[in-house]
């Protein structure tokens, strides 16, 4: 698993670089790679050309700064976190700009990505900026990560926000949860494959001959699991579509398939 950490900062290694180094540090040691990327300064906004809707791979129109290079890996990762200071109370105007082309083309390789939004200043604005980022995340069917207070950092220099001890724990267990959902969404993809692959072999052994769950349990050598198998019958059955009916009451049911 890996999350992409946008920093949306005019400089590489600033505010906004050390906070997102706190959470990558994080995100290390729960056994989650991470890579952060640097916006350039020289970023092109959005044209609205509609020349991203057309194409079968995520890519803009618009090839003279970085995006297209990161449009061509965005399958890569499995969360994202964007990262800004904070600019006349909103974020950057490079960040702005590179996430609406993102967005805009990469939509449905982003979609149920886990994503969160840190911001940084010297003193206000982090709260209206991180209600700008978080629109992208919420316009986009993406899970929002959130932390033990609004994701932010203080200070006019790194050296400034080395000191926010409070904005560095912030960063922390922002970094924790974003591990723990990554965590939560793979268990639960193993998971739903192994009941996938359970019902595929239901389906199989059912046919127009009434079995107990009991003889489909012991068919498909799932004797131990006859509780799951059961409550996928009882699902199959309440959907008219896949053809399973059901007659008798609780674990007495029997099963029939009507082709």
């Amino acid at each position: 698993m890996k999350v992409l950490l946008l920093n949306g900062s005019p400089h590489a290694h600033g505010c906004t670089d050390t906070a997102l180094r706190e959470i990558a540090a994080t995100l290390a040691a729960e056994k989650i790679d991470s890579e952060i990327v640097h916006i350039e300064n020289t970023v092109h906004s959005c044209m609205d050309c509609g020349y991203c809707k057309k194409q079968s791979q995520p890519r803009c129109a618009y090839d003279g700064d970085s995006l297209n290079k990161l449009l061509a890996r965005i399958d890569e990762f499995d969360a994202l976190i964007i990262g800004s200071p904070v600019h006349y109370a909103s974020a950057s105007g490079a960040v702005t700009a590179f996430c609406d082309r993102l967005f805009y083309a990469a939509a449905a390789h982003l979609a149920f990505k886990p994503g969160a939004a840190i911001a940084s200043a010297r003193r206000a604005g982090t709260t209206a900026t991180l209600d700008q980022l978080n629109k992208y995340f919420t316009i986009n069917q993406m899970p929002i990560v959130s932390s033990v207070y609004w994701n932010m950092v203080h200070g006019s220099c790194p050296e400034d926000v080395e000191k926010d001890l409070e904005g560095l724990q912030t960063m922390r267990t922002l970094g924790q949860n974003m591990a723990w959902m990554l965590k939560c969404i793979e268990a639960g993809k193993k998971a739903a494959g192994s009941i996938l692959a359970m019902k595929a072999k239901i389906m199989e052994k059912l046919s127009d001959t009434a079995l107990s769950v009991d003889e489909i349990a012991r068919e498909i050598n799932l004797e131990n699991e006859k509780e799951i198998v059961f409550k996928l019958l009882i699902h199959l059955a309440s959907n008219p579509s896949t053809g399973v009916v059901s007659s008798g009451a609780g674990f007495d049911k029997k099963f029939i398939k009507i082709k």
